[in-house]
Protein backbone atom coordinates (compact mmCIF):
# COMPACT_ATOMS: atom_id res chain seq x y z
CA UNK A 1 0.00 0.00 0.00
CA UNK A 2 3.00 2.83 1.02
CA UNK A 3 4.32 1.61 -2.52
CA UNK A 4 1.21 2.50 -4.26
CA UNK A 5 1.02 5.55 -2.80
CA UNK A 6 4.20 6.58 -3.49
CA UNK A 7 4.06 5.89 -6.82
CA UNK A 8 0.86 7.52 -7.10
CA UNK A 9 1.84 10.67 -5.36
CA UNK A 10 5.04 11.20 -7.63
CA UNK A 11 3.62 10.60 -10.80
CA UNK A 12 4.67 13.40 -12.55
CA UNK A 13 7.99 12.53 -10.98
CA UNK A 14 8.56 9.08 -12.27
CA UNK A 15 6.83 10.02 -15.87
CA UNK A 16 8.96 12.86 -16.17
CA UNK A 17 11.93 10.10 -15.87
CA UNK A 18 9.87 7.77 -18.67
CA UNK A 19 9.95 10.53 -21.00
CA UNK A 20 13.54 11.43 -20.71
CA UNK A 21 14.27 7.85 -21.37
CA UNK A 22 12.27 7.72 -24.48
CA UNK A 23 13.39 10.63 -26.33
CA UNK A 24 17.50 10.83 -25.22
CA UNK A 25 19.71 8.14 -26.55
CA UNK A 26 22.10 9.21 -23.12
CA UNK A 27 19.34 7.21 -21.50
CA UNK A 28 17.92 4.79 -23.35
CA UNK A 29 19.37 2.19 -21.06
CA UNK A 30 17.56 3.21 -18.14
CA UNK A 31 15.08 1.25 -19.66
CA UNK A 32 16.40 -2.15 -18.60
CA UNK A 33 17.22 -0.78 -15.01
CA UNK A 34 13.68 -1.92 -12.78
CA UNK A 35 13.40 -4.77 -14.55
CA UNK A 36 17.02 -5.72 -14.25
CA UNK A 37 16.56 -5.13 -10.12
CA UNK A 38 13.68 -6.90 -9.92
CA UNK A 39 15.63 -10.06 -11.35
CA UNK A 40 18.50 -9.34 -8.70
CA UNK A 41 16.10 -9.44 -6.20
CA UNK A 42 14.65 -12.87 -7.93
CA UNK A 43 17.88 -14.29 -7.36
CA UNK A 44 17.88 -13.97 -3.67
CA UNK A 45 14.41 -15.38 -3.09
CA UNK A 46 15.79 -18.29 -1.37
CA UNK A 47 17.72 -16.19 1.38
CA UNK A 48 14.96 -13.91 1.59
CA UNK A 49 12.33 -16.47 2.60
CA UNK A 50 14.89 -16.84 5.91
CA UNK A 51 14.31 -13.12 6.74
CA UNK A 52 11.73 -11.75 9.27
CA UNK A 53 10.28 -8.47 8.36
CA UNK A 54 10.62 -6.14 10.94
CA UNK A 55 9.56 -2.52 10.17
CA UNK A 56 11.67 0.26 10.69
CA UNK A 57 9.73 3.27 12.01
CA UNK A 58 12.58 5.56 12.35
CA UNK A 59 13.36 5.46 8.36
CA UNK A 60 10.54 7.44 8.59
CA UNK A 61 13.14 10.67 9.36
CA UNK A 62 15.38 10.07 6.52
CA UNK A 63 11.42 9.59 4.42
CA UNK A 64 10.93 13.67 5.99
CA UNK A 65 14.59 14.17 4.04
CA UNK A 66 13.63 13.12 1.48
CA UNK A 67 10.32 14.35 0.94
CA UNK A 68 11.91 18.05 1.49
CA UNK A 69 14.56 17.78 -0.60
CA UNK A 70 11.88 16.69 -3.34
CA UNK A 71 10.17 19.74 -2.45
CA UNK A 72 12.95 22.11 -2.73
CA UNK A 73 13.81 20.93 -5.98
CA UNK A 74 10.61 20.72 -7.20
CA UNK A 75 10.88 24.43 -6.51
CA UNK A 76 14.27 25.01 -7.95
CA UNK A 77 12.96 23.43 -10.87
CA UNK A 78 15.90 20.79 -10.71
CA UNK A 79 14.81 17.02 -12.76
CA UNK A 80 17.67 14.90 -11.38
CA UNK A 81 16.91 15.80 -7.53
CA UNK A 82 13.64 15.59 -7.88
CA UNK A 83 14.50 12.07 -9.07
CA UNK A 84 17.03 11.02 -7.07
CA UNK A 85 14.32 11.70 -4.39
CA UNK A 86 12.17 9.72 -5.67
CA UNK A 87 14.26 6.80 -6.19
CA UNK A 88 15.79 7.51 -2.68
CA UNK A 89 12.08 7.14 -1.06
CA UNK A 90 11.34 3.84 -3.21
CA UNK A 91 14.75 2.65 -1.82
CA UNK A 92 13.86 3.62 1.59
CA UNK A 93 10.29 1.89 1.49
CA UNK A 94 12.42 -1.30 1.89
CA UNK A 95 13.60 -0.48 5.30
CA UNK A 96 10.77 1.31 6.99
CA UNK A 97 8.35 -1.49 6.21
CA UNK A 98 10.02 -4.94 6.15
CA UNK A 99 13.10 -3.96 8.33
CA UNK A 100 17.11 -3.09 7.61
CA UNK A 101 18.15 -7.23 7.84
CA UNK A 102 16.13 -7.46 4.37
CA UNK A 103 17.45 -4.22 2.49
CA UNK A 104 20.94 -5.21 3.74
CA UNK A 105 20.51 -8.64 2.04
CA UNK A 106 19.02 -6.92 -1.11
CA UNK A 107 21.17 -3.72 -1.10
CA UNK A 108 23.02 -4.13 -4.68
CA UNK A 109 19.62 -4.64 -6.55
CA UNK A 110 18.14 -1.28 -4.46
CA UNK A 111 21.19 0.63 -5.60
CA UNK A 112 20.92 -0.51 -9.03
CA UNK A 113 17.73 1.44 -9.35
CA UNK A 114 19.95 4.72 -9.51
CA UNK A 115 21.34 4.02 -12.91
CA UNK A 116 17.40 4.81 -13.80
CA UNK A 117 18.00 8.75 -13.00
CA UNK A 118 18.51 10.24 -16.29
CA UNK A 119 21.16 12.20 -14.61
CA UNK A 120 25.67 13.47 -15.70
CA UNK A 121 24.66 15.60 -18.91
CA UNK A 122 26.15 18.77 -16.21
CA UNK A 123 29.48 16.88 -17.63
CA UNK A 124 29.02 17.17 -21.15
CA UNK A 125 30.97 20.35 -21.58
CA UNK A 126 33.89 18.93 -19.56
CA UNK A 127 34.12 15.61 -21.92
CA UNK A 128 33.70 17.82 -25.37
CA UNK A 129 36.71 20.08 -24.39
CA UNK A 130 38.80 16.72 -23.28
CA UNK A 131 38.06 15.60 -26.66
CA UNK A 132 38.53 18.00 -28.70
CA UNK A 133 42.19 18.10 -26.77
CA UNK A 134 42.72 14.53 -27.66
CA UNK A 135 41.61 15.17 -31.02
CA UNK A 136 43.83 17.72 -32.10
CA UNK A 137 47.11 16.79 -30.05
CA UNK A 138 46.60 13.36 -31.80
CA UNK A 139 46.15 14.68 -35.11
CA UNK A 140 49.23 17.22 -34.99
CA UNK A 141 51.50 14.15 -33.78
CA UNK A 142 50.08 12.42 -36.80
CA UNK A 143 52.16 15.29 -38.40
CA UNK A 144 48.46 17.20 -39.84
CA UNK A 145 47.99 20.70 -39.26
CA UNK A 146 45.15 21.89 -37.05
CA UNK A 147 43.86 25.50 -36.61
CA UNK A 148 41.85 25.29 -33.16
CA UNK A 149 39.18 27.60 -32.33
CA UNK A 150 37.00 26.23 -29.16
CA UNK A 151 35.46 23.36 -30.01
CA UNK A 152 36.39 24.02 -33.76
CA UNK A 153 39.46 22.81 -35.55
CA UNK A 154 40.85 22.98 -39.23
CA UNK A 155 42.97 20.81 -41.13
CA UNK A 156 43.88 20.42 -44.60
CA UNK A 157 41.04 18.59 -45.68
CA UNK A 158 38.22 20.76 -44.21
CA UNK A 159 36.73 22.06 -41.26
CA UNK A 160 35.20 19.64 -38.08
CA UNK A 161 34.11 20.32 -34.82
CA UNK A 162 33.11 18.20 -31.59
CA UNK A 163 29.35 18.46 -30.83
CA UNK A 164 27.35 17.01 -27.68
CA UNK A 165 27.14 13.38 -29.71
CA UNK A 166 30.86 13.27 -29.36
CA UNK A 167 31.48 14.07 -25.83
CA UNK A 168 30.83 10.27 -25.06
CA UNK A 169 28.55 10.49 -22.47
CA UNK A 170 26.53 8.32 -23.99
CA UNK A 171 29.34 5.76 -24.00
CA UNK A 172 30.54 6.35 -20.68
CA UNK A 173 26.59 6.28 -19.36
CA UNK A 174 26.08 2.78 -21.05
CA UNK A 175 29.26 1.25 -19.88
CA UNK A 176 29.12 2.31 -16.22
CA UNK A 177 25.81 0.53 -16.09
CA UNK A 178 26.62 -2.62 -17.63
CA UNK A 179 30.11 -2.34 -15.84
CA UNK A 180 28.95 -2.41 -12.28
CA UNK A 181 26.29 -5.02 -13.21
CA UNK A 182 29.36 -7.40 -14.53
CA UNK A 183 31.44 -6.64 -11.44
CA UNK A 184 28.15 -7.28 -9.27
CA UNK A 185 28.26 -10.47 -11.16
CA UNK A 186 31.54 -11.80 -11.52
CA UNK A 187 33.62 -10.53 -8.39
CA UNK A 188 32.63 -11.64 -4.92
CA UNK A 189 36.35 -9.32 -3.53
CA UNK A 190 34.88 -5.54 -3.31
CA UNK A 191 38.58 -4.48 -4.39
CA UNK A 192 38.24 -6.71 -7.63
CA UNK A 193 34.53 -4.95 -8.33
CA UNK A 194 35.50 -1.39 -7.87
CA UNK A 195 38.55 -1.74 -9.78
CA UNK A 196 36.55 -2.89 -12.62
CA UNK A 197 33.98 -0.20 -12.27
CA UNK A 198 36.84 2.29 -12.59
CA UNK A 199 37.68 0.47 -15.51
CA UNK A 200 34.41 0.89 -16.69
CA UNK A 201 34.91 4.54 -16.17
CA UNK A 202 37.99 5.33 -17.54
CA UNK A 203 38.01 3.03 -20.72
CA UNK A 204 34.88 4.49 -22.73
CA UNK A 205 36.65 8.06 -22.04
CA UNK A 206 39.70 6.77 -23.84
CA UNK A 207 38.09 4.90 -26.50
CA UNK A 208 35.76 8.03 -27.47
CA UNK A 209 38.79 9.76 -27.62
CA UNK A 210 40.43 7.50 -29.80
CA UNK A 211 37.12 7.04 -31.53
CA UNK A 212 37.24 10.86 -32.43
CA UNK A 213 40.67 11.21 -33.76
CA UNK A 214 39.96 7.52 -35.95
CA UNK A 215 37.36 9.18 -37.12
CA UNK A 216 38.70 12.44 -38.35
CA UNK A 217 41.81 11.02 -39.78
CA UNK A 218 39.97 8.42 -41.66
CA UNK A 219 38.10 11.37 -43.41
CA UNK A 220 41.20 13.76 -44.24
CA UNK A 221 42.31 10.40 -45.25
CA UNK A 222 39.70 9.53 -47.85
CA UNK A 223 39.18 12.87 -48.69
CA UNK A 224 35.84 13.27 -46.92
CA UNK A 225 34.53 10.08 -48.43
CA UNK A 226 34.55 7.74 -45.50
CA UNK A 227 33.38 8.68 -41.70
CA UNK A 228 31.29 11.21 -42.44
CA UNK A 229 27.62 11.87 -42.16
CA UNK A 230 25.76 8.28 -40.94
CA UNK A 231 29.05 6.52 -41.31
CA UNK A 232 30.10 8.94 -38.59
CA UNK A 233 27.81 7.66 -35.75
CA UNK A 234 27.61 4.16 -36.98
CA UNK A 235 31.50 3.39 -36.83
CA UNK A 236 31.41 4.89 -33.48
CA UNK A 237 29.09 2.41 -32.21
CA UNK A 238 30.83 -0.48 -33.77
CA UNK A 239 33.92 0.65 -32.60
CA UNK A 240 32.75 1.36 -28.75
CA UNK A 241 30.87 -2.27 -29.38
CA UNK A 242 34.32 -3.68 -29.81
CA UNK A 243 36.24 -1.85 -27.20
CA UNK A 244 33.20 -3.10 -24.44
CA UNK A 245 33.18 -6.58 -25.70
CA UNK A 246 36.89 -6.78 -25.10
CA UNK A 247 36.86 -5.21 -21.52
CA UNK A 248 34.43 -8.21 -20.72
CA UNK A 249 36.05 -10.54 -22.06
CA UNK A 250 39.74 -10.23 -19.86
CA UNK A 251 37.58 -9.33 -17.02
CA UNK A 252 36.21 -12.43 -16.51
CA UNK A 253 39.52 -14.23 -16.99
CA UNK A 254 39.41 -12.93 -12.98
CA UNK A 255 35.91 -14.01 -12.28
CA UNK A 256 35.14 -15.76 -9.42
CA UNK A 257 33.59 -18.72 -9.83
CA UNK A 258 31.44 -17.96 -6.29
CA UNK A 259 30.11 -14.81 -7.28
CA UNK A 260 27.51 -16.74 -9.01
CA UNK A 261 25.96 -17.85 -6.43
CA UNK A 262 23.78 -15.42 -4.06
CA UNK A 263 25.97 -14.22 -1.06
CA UNK A 264 24.67 -15.60 2.27
CA UNK A 265 23.37 -12.96 4.96
CA UNK A 266 24.53 -13.09 7.85
CA UNK A 267 22.00 -12.55 10.85
CA UNK A 268 22.95 -10.63 13.70
CA UNK A 269 22.59 -11.68 17.23
CA UNK A 270 19.13 -11.32 18.71
CA UNK A 271 17.55 -10.85 15.00
CA UNK A 272 14.84 -13.33 14.43
CA UNK A 273 14.94 -15.49 11.37
CA UNK A 274 11.81 -17.33 10.10
CA UNK A 275 10.18 -19.81 11.26
CA UNK A 276 6.65 -19.70 13.71
CA UNK A 277 5.80 -16.46 15.14
CA UNK A 278 3.96 -16.19 18.71
CA UNK A 279 0.75 -14.30 18.90
CA UNK A 280 2.53 -11.31 20.67
CA UNK A 281 5.10 -11.25 17.89
CA UNK A 282 2.14 -11.14 15.35
CA UNK A 283 0.65 -8.06 17.13
CA UNK A 284 4.17 -6.24 17.61
CA UNK A 285 4.51 -6.38 13.93
CA UNK A 286 1.23 -5.47 12.97
CA UNK A 287 1.99 -2.32 15.20
CA UNK A 288 5.19 -1.42 13.72
CA UNK A 289 3.56 -1.39 10.62
CA UNK A 290 0.86 0.33 11.04
CA UNK A 291 2.63 3.05 12.42
CA UNK A 292 4.81 2.84 9.72
CA UNK A 293 2.30 3.21 7.14
CA UNK A 294 0.31 5.98 8.69
CA UNK A 295 3.29 8.28 9.01
CA UNK A 296 4.90 7.02 5.40
CA UNK A 297 1.44 8.00 4.12
CA UNK A 298 1.35 11.59 5.68
CA UNK A 299 4.86 12.40 4.93
CA UNK A 300 4.61 11.82 1.55
CA UNK A 301 1.33 13.69 1.54
CA UNK A 302 2.84 17.10 3.14
CA UNK A 303 5.36 17.91 0.23
CA UNK A 304 2.52 18.15 -2.32
CA UNK A 305 -0.32 19.74 -0.14
CA UNK A 306 2.81 22.37 0.52
CA UNK A 307 3.60 22.74 -3.18
CA UNK A 308 -0.32 23.06 -4.12
CA UNK A 309 -0.75 26.06 -1.60
CA UNK A 310 2.79 28.12 -2.95
CA UNK A 311 1.02 27.19 -7.07
CA UNK A 312 -2.08 28.41 -5.46
CA UNK A 313 -0.42 32.10 -4.49
CA UNK A 314 1.92 32.52 -7.52
CA UNK A 315 1.13 35.61 -9.61
CA UNK A 316 -0.92 34.78 -12.64
CA UNK A 317 -0.92 38.23 -14.30
CA UNK A 318 0.38 38.86 -17.86
CA UNK A 319 4.48 39.93 -18.72
CA UNK A 320 4.51 42.66 -21.44
CA UNK A 321 7.49 44.42 -22.71
CA UNK A 322 8.59 47.20 -24.13
CA UNK A 323 11.75 48.64 -25.25
CA UNK A 324 13.07 50.96 -22.15
CA UNK A 325 14.32 54.42 -23.10
CA UNK A 326 17.83 54.27 -22.28
CA UNK A 327 18.57 58.28 -24.02
CA UNK A 328 19.18 59.23 -20.71
CA UNK A 329 22.97 58.34 -21.11
CA UNK A 330 22.59 58.91 -24.75
CA UNK A 331 21.73 55.45 -25.85
CA UNK A 332 19.32 56.03 -28.59
CA UNK A 333 17.15 52.68 -30.12
CA UNK A 334 17.97 51.66 -33.11
CA UNK A 335 15.63 50.49 -35.62
CA UNK A 336 17.26 47.05 -36.21
CA UNK A 337 18.44 44.95 -34.16
CA UNK A 338 21.90 44.21 -35.76
CA UNK A 339 23.95 42.56 -35.22
CA UNK A 340 21.67 39.62 -35.63
CA UNK A 341 21.75 37.27 -32.87
CA UNK A 342 19.16 35.75 -30.70
CA UNK A 343 20.53 33.63 -27.42
CA UNK A 344 18.87 29.49 -26.97
CA UNK A 345 16.46 30.20 -23.90
CA UNK A 346 13.62 27.97 -24.38
CA UNK A 347 10.06 28.94 -23.84
CA UNK A 348 10.36 32.25 -21.89
CA UNK A 349 6.74 33.80 -20.88
CA UNK A 350 8.06 37.16 -22.31
CA UNK A 351 11.34 38.50 -24.73
CA UNK A 352 12.49 41.79 -25.48
CA UNK A 353 15.61 42.18 -28.34
CA UNK A 354 16.73 45.51 -28.91
CA UNK A 355 19.65 47.97 -29.90
CA UNK A 356 21.00 50.71 -29.13
CA UNK A 357 23.73 53.04 -29.75
CA UNK A 358 26.00 55.73 -28.78
CA UNK A 359 26.26 59.07 -31.74
CA UNK A 360 29.01 57.39 -33.81
CA UNK A 361 29.51 54.24 -32.19
CA UNK A 362 28.72 50.96 -32.89
CA UNK A 363 25.58 49.32 -31.45
CA UNK A 364 25.01 47.22 -29.04
CA UNK A 365 22.53 43.95 -29.10
CA UNK A 366 20.40 43.79 -26.07
CA UNK A 367 17.92 40.17 -25.26
CA UNK A 368 16.25 39.69 -21.90
CA UNK A 369 14.29 36.77 -21.54
CA UNK A 370 11.91 36.73 -18.76
CA UNK A 371 10.62 33.75 -16.94
CA UNK A 372 7.71 33.55 -14.15
CA UNK A 373 5.50 30.12 -13.07
CA UNK A 374 8.87 28.06 -14.48
CA UNK A 375 8.10 24.77 -14.58
CA UNK A 376 10.20 21.73 -16.44
CA UNK A 377 9.21 23.01 -19.91
CA UNK A 378 9.63 26.69 -18.92
CA UNK A 379 12.91 27.50 -17.09
CA UNK A 380 15.20 30.07 -16.89
CA UNK A 381 18.28 27.71 -15.85
CA UNK A 382 18.57 24.37 -17.74
CA UNK A 383 21.12 22.24 -19.94
CA UNK A 384 18.84 23.34 -22.97
CA UNK A 385 19.33 27.06 -22.57
CA UNK A 386 22.30 28.22 -24.10
CA UNK A 387 23.57 31.39 -26.12
CA UNK A 388 23.43 28.80 -28.92
CA UNK A 389 23.95 25.24 -29.68
CA UNK A 390 25.66 23.25 -31.56
CA UNK A 391 22.92 23.13 -34.25
CA UNK A 392 22.92 26.86 -34.48
CA UNK A 393 23.15 27.65 -38.37
CA UNK A 394 24.49 30.78 -38.07
CA UNK A 395 26.72 31.15 -34.87
CA UNK A 396 29.26 28.79 -33.52
CA UNK A 397 30.51 29.50 -29.62
CA UNK A 398 34.40 29.75 -29.70
CA UNK A 399 35.54 30.98 -26.00
CA UNK A 400 34.09 31.70 -22.84
CA UNK A 401 34.85 32.91 -19.48
CA UNK A 402 33.90 35.64 -17.02
CA UNK A 403 35.53 39.28 -15.85
CA UNK A 404 35.03 41.84 -13.25
CA UNK A 405 32.45 44.64 -13.57
CA UNK A 406 31.78 47.87 -11.85
CA UNK A 407 28.34 49.57 -12.10
CA UNK A 408 27.27 52.32 -10.06
CA UNK A 409 26.84 50.86 -6.31
CA UNK A 410 28.15 47.74 -6.82
CA UNK A 411 30.48 45.29 -8.33
CA UNK A 412 29.75 41.68 -10.00
CA UNK A 413 30.95 39.10 -12.31
CA UNK A 414 29.85 39.16 -15.32
CA UNK A 415 29.80 36.11 -17.90
CA UNK A 416 32.03 36.42 -21.27
CA UNK A 417 32.06 34.82 -24.80
CA UNK A 418 32.87 35.28 -27.86
CA UNK A 419 30.84 33.87 -31.12
CA UNK A 420 31.86 33.15 -34.54
CA UNK A 421 29.56 33.15 -38.13
CA UNK A 422 29.54 29.92 -39.05
CA UNK A 423 29.36 30.69 -43.01
CA UNK A 424 32.57 30.68 -44.77
CA UNK A 425 33.81 34.35 -46.48
CA UNK A 426 32.91 36.10 -42.99
CA UNK A 427 36.13 35.88 -41.31
CA UNK A 428 37.75 39.68 -40.79
CA UNK A 429 34.69 40.96 -41.98
CA UNK A 430 32.21 43.13 -40.03
CA UNK A 431 29.74 40.85 -38.10
CA UNK A 432 31.70 37.91 -38.77
CA UNK A 433 32.21 37.46 -34.75
CA UNK A 434 29.90 38.92 -31.56
CA UNK A 435 31.22 39.11 -28.02
CA UNK A 436 28.98 38.63 -25.68
CA UNK A 437 27.93 39.44 -21.86
CA UNK A 438 25.44 37.37 -19.48
CA UNK A 439 23.80 37.89 -16.28
CA UNK A 440 20.98 36.75 -14.30
CA UNK A 441 18.54 38.56 -12.51
CA UNK A 442 16.62 36.43 -9.86
CA UNK A 443 13.78 38.62 -8.14
CA UNK A 444 15.79 41.59 -8.00
CA UNK A 445 19.16 39.80 -7.08
CA UNK A 446 21.91 40.00 -9.81
CA UNK A 447 23.87 36.96 -10.31
CA UNK A 448 26.15 34.78 -12.81
CA UNK A 449 26.35 31.22 -11.26
CA UNK A 450 23.47 28.34 -12.19
CA UNK A 451 23.66 26.90 -8.62
CA UNK A 452 23.34 30.45 -7.25
CA UNK A 453 20.40 31.16 -9.34
CA UNK A 454 18.70 27.82 -8.36
CA UNK A 455 18.93 28.10 -4.69
CA UNK A 456 17.46 31.65 -4.53
CA UNK A 457 14.93 30.93 -7.04
CA UNK A 458 13.78 28.07 -4.50
CA UNK A 459 14.18 30.14 -1.64
CA UNK A 460 12.06 32.52 -3.06
CA UNK A 461 8.99 30.21 -4.38
CA UNK A 462 9.03 28.62 -1.03
CA UNK A 463 9.13 31.54 1.60
CA UNK A 464 5.83 32.91 -1.27
CA UNK A 465 7.67 35.53 -3.19
CA UNK A 466 7.30 34.25 -6.49
CA UNK A 467 9.69 32.61 -9.47
CA UNK A 468 10.52 35.36 -11.31
CA UNK A 469 13.68 35.44 -13.25
CA UNK A 470 15.41 36.65 -15.93
CA UNK A 471 18.22 36.51 -18.75
CA UNK A 472 19.97 39.60 -19.43
CA UNK A 473 22.72 39.49 -22.54
CA UNK A 474 24.66 41.90 -24.24
CA UNK A 475 26.73 42.18 -27.44
CA UNK A 476 28.65 43.87 -29.82
CA UNK A 477 30.98 43.25 -33.05
CA UNK A 478 34.63 43.23 -31.73
CA UNK A 479 35.72 44.37 -35.05
CA UNK A 480 33.88 47.94 -34.07
CA UNK A 481 34.99 48.00 -30.63
CA UNK A 482 37.95 48.21 -28.76
CA UNK A 483 39.62 44.74 -27.37
CA UNK A 484 38.76 45.74 -23.73
CA UNK A 485 35.27 45.23 -24.68
CA UNK A 486 34.81 49.33 -23.74
CA UNK A 487 31.73 49.43 -25.56
CA UNK A 488 30.26 46.89 -23.41
CA UNK A 489 31.86 48.14 -20.34
CA UNK A 490 30.40 51.07 -21.14
CA UNK A 491 26.77 50.19 -21.89
CA UNK A 492 26.35 47.74 -18.32
CA UNK A 493 27.89 50.78 -16.31
CA UNK A 494 25.25 53.47 -18.48
CA UNK A 495 22.13 51.27 -18.63
CA UNK A 496 22.20 47.75 -15.85
CA UNK A 497 20.72 50.23 -13.11
CA UNK A 498 17.85 51.10 -15.44
CA UNK A 499 17.68 47.32 -17.35
CA UNK A 500 17.10 46.13 -13.77
CA UNK A 501 14.93 48.60 -12.53
CA UNK A 502 12.71 47.75 -15.54
CA UNK A 503 12.41 43.99 -14.62
CA UNK A 504 11.79 44.76 -10.87
CA UNK A 505 9.14 46.66 -12.22
CA UNK A 506 7.77 43.93 -14.30
CA UNK A 507 7.58 41.74 -11.35
CA UNK A 508 5.82 44.53 -9.00
CA UNK A 509 3.00 44.75 -11.62
CA UNK A 510 2.27 41.59 -11.38
CA UNK A 511 2.12 41.50 -7.59
CA UNK A 512 -0.15 44.68 -7.66
CA UNK A 513 -2.66 43.24 -10.14
CA UNK A 514 -2.62 40.03 -7.73
CA UNK A 515 -3.59 42.27 -5.02
CA UNK A 516 -6.34 43.93 -6.59
CA UNK A 517 -7.74 40.92 -7.58
CA UNK A 518 -7.90 39.06 -4.32
CA UNK A 519 -9.35 42.27 -2.83
CA UNK A 520 -11.74 42.67 -5.72
CA UNK A 521 -12.85 38.85 -5.04
CA UNK A 522 -12.80 39.50 -1.17
CA UNK A 523 -14.75 42.84 -0.95
CA UNK A 524 -18.77 41.96 -0.09
CA UNK A 525 -21.25 41.96 -3.58
CA UNK A 526 -24.03 44.55 -3.32
CA UNK A 527 -27.42 42.54 -4.82
CA UNK A 528 -30.02 45.50 -5.40
CA UNK A 529 -32.99 44.84 -3.72
CA UNK A 530 -35.70 43.46 -5.90
CA UNK A 531 -38.80 46.03 -6.92
CA UNK A 532 -41.97 45.74 -4.79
Amino acid sequence: MGLLALLWLFRDTGLAMVEIWNRSETFAHAFVVPPISLWLIWRQRSQLTQLTPRPAPLCLLLIAVLCALWLFAELAVVNAATQFALVGLIVLMVPATLGWQVARSIAFPLGFLFFAVPFGEFVMPQLMEWTADFTVTALRLSGIPVFREGLQFVIPSGNWSVVEACSGIRYLMASVMVGTLFAYLNYRSYTRRWIFVGVAIVLPLAANWVRAYLIVLLGHISGNKLAAGADHLVYGWVFFGIVMLAMFMIGARWSEPDAQRVEAVGVGAGEPTSGTVSADGARSFAMRLGITLAGLLLLLGAPHLMLQSILANASSAPVNFLAPDLSGKGWALQPDAAPVFTPAYENPVAVLQASYAKSGEAPVGLYLGYYRHQNFNSKLISSNNVLVTSKDPGWSQVASGSREHASPGYTLRVRTAELRRKEMGHEGLPGSRLRVWQLYWINGRLLTSDWQAKLYGALDRLLGRGDDAAVLVIYADPSLTSPDEALLVGFARDNLEVLTALLTATRDSALLADGRAKSAAAAPQLVPASAP
